[in-house]
């Protein structure tokens, strides 16, 4: 069930206009993500609500989601694994960090093995 709406912020900030004239302008991202050096990457493995199944989880991306998304896609591939883009962290199943930190560095990107 989806939770209740209970005010306009609550919708995105889009409102009902009568105005003929009115035109709705869309919020542009505009960040620009830094290169490949400039990026400091925590890649660590996770068990915690998986069911007992292990996933590696990189973090500390900053710029645009198409790009994480790319980057994303490009891991995945590279591991010939499975895995998510979202909330700013990249999931690949499995434990594969010793793989991911090999394709991180070797792309350029800052990256360090952390937790456990």
């Amino acid at each position: 069930m989806k939770p209740k709406k209970n005010s306009l912020s609550d919708l995105g900030g889009i409102m009902y206009s009568t105005n003929p004239d009115f035109e709705y302008e869309e919020e542009v991202d505009d960040t620009v993500t830094p290169a490949n050096n400039q990026q400091d990457f925590r890649v660590m493995l996770d068990k915690k609500n998986r069911g007992g199944k292990a996933v590696t989880l990189i973090t500390g991306f900053k710029g645009r989601n198409e790009d994480l998304e790319v980057l994303g896609k490009m891991l995945k591939t590279k591991c010939g694994v499975g895995g998510s883009v979202k909330d700013g962290e990249i999931m690949i199943q499995g434990d594969v960090r010793d793989k991911v930190m090999g394709i991180l560095q070797k792309e350029g990107y800052k990256a360090k093995k952390a937790g456990g």
